[in-house]
């Protein structure tokens, strides 16, 4: 497995619009349409967020599931990365028990784990508190969601080693290193470099990068032994100019990145081992 790569695509996010990128999927049909051709390039594990009829972010757990069950019924295989980051605004969040609903209707493997807030985009404050923290990891311990511990900055290595410390993580963790966010950690090989050197010993980790750090951050994951996260939610362009296509697009350069270095794109089966993921159930929550 050591030379297996995982790609994962974030598909649509809480903050793209159309007239940002117009290929940005939103409504159900074209996530999953969009979730259909990332799954064909390579991609074996889906970032997901649920937009209302509006096009803004909801945490109603019926959207989740409108968009997630046609997926599973027809890639059983595909893990499912769920956020919980709510129904965040640059006004507004949602309460904690609201962001975590979604969880106890909808089986996703995987749940987003923001290990700490920020001043988001210089506009407003994406709050991730200790005590939503602790509600949401005894909620993923209680559901059998594993964390994608998602790092931003420096000081949330050791928030994780906290939480991994008090059993409301546990091991082997997964980090999603995000880089170059407005008031979060800058996306430089250098930076993710040193970020690595801090993980708790048996951590598996994917990076991405932001702008015109995208694809220095893939290359540089993938020499650390790391896996990769593409996708509009994080990037509208393509490169400079040029507005990405599709999802797709993203996979596709990430898979052959991941080919030209000589290693090879894992299948979902080879990420759920690597990610110590059980087969699927289609299990039904009290």
């Amino acid at each position: 497995m050591e030379n297996k790569r995982i790609i994962t695509c974030a598909l649509t996010g809480n903050w793209g619009q159309k007239h940002n990128n117009p290929n940005l999927p939103i409504t159900p049909q074209e996530i999953h349409e969009s979730a259909e051709s990332a799954i064909a390039e390579g991609a074996s594990v889906l970032h997901i967020h649920a937009r209302n009829d509006e096009g803004m972010p909801t945490c109603d757990p019926a959207r989740f599931a409108e968009i997630i069950n046609p997926i599973r019924e027809k890639h059983p295989d595909i893990i499912i990365n769920m956020t919980s980051s709510g129904e965040h605004s640059f006004t507004d969040i949602a309460p904690d028990e609201k962001r975590i609903a979604p969880f106890y209707h909808v089986k996703s493997e995987l749940g987003t784990y923001d290990c700490g807030t920020l001043n988001w985009m210089h506009k407003t404050i994406f709050e991730n508190n200790p005590k939503f923290l602790e509600k949401l990891g005894t909620a993923y311990n209680k559901l059998g969601v594993k964390p994608e511990i998602e790092i931003f900055d420096m000081g949330m290595i050791d928030t994780a080693k906290h939480y991994l410390s008090t059993g409301i993580l546990k091991a082997p963790a997964h980090f999603a290193f995000i880089l170059g966010a407005a008031s979060g950690m800058p996306a430089t090989p250098e930076n993710l470099c040193y970020l690595v050197r801090q993980l708790p010993e048996g951590s598996t980790f994917s990076a991405n990068g932001m702008g015109a750090a995208h694809v220095p951050i893939i290359m540089t994951s993938l020499a650390l032994g790391g896996h990769v996260r593409v996708g509009i939610e994080d990037n509208i362009y393509f490169k400079k100019g040029q507005v990405a296509e599709s999802n797709a697009q993203f996979v596709k350069q990430a898979a052959d990145l991941i080919k030209a270095a000589g290693l090879e794109v894992a299948t979902p089966a080879e990420a759920r081992e690597i990610l110590s993921i059980s087969k699927f159930e289609n299990k039904q929550w009290d």
